[in-house]
């Protein structure tokens, strides 16, 4: 099994790099069959994407596409140092998405056959 680690640093709202990540984690993991094992990163801005409730003209947009990747499994961390530079290491999160540290990126980089940055 491919696994595939996405990092994704681009702020939420202003481009598109964002929405490009999450589109293609929901690709990779919602393959039928012999779906790669999919590892998304945030960092830098694109951490204010796992706070809950945002409205974004859309409906439900990007935070729908951060629990479907929970229910496909995908594990969802936040750079803790990113996180707490923004203030959101105490508020609450998308239900499944967690902090995590850059000693976990850099083990998740290294176990991993591809890694996308967006």
């Amino acid at each position: 099994m491919q696994k595939i680690l996405i990092i994704i640093h681009a702020p939420p709202y202003g481009s598109e790099r964002c929405l490009s990540g999450l589109r293609l984690a929901t690709a990779l993991a919602g393959v039928d069959g012999d779906a790669p094992e999919v590892k998304l990163f945030l960092m830098s801005d694109a951490t204010v994407l796992a706070l809950p409730n945002q409205v974004d003209g859309t409906g439900n947009g990007l935070q729908g596409m951060v629990e479907e990747l929970v229910r496909y499994g995908v594990p969802i961390k936040l750079c803790r140092t990113c996180a707490l530079a923004r203030g959101l290491a105490e508020l609450p999160l998308i239900e499944g998405v967690s902090i995590g540290t850059l000693p976990e990126l850099a083990q998740a980089t290294l176990e991993a056959d591809k890694v996308v940055t967006f």
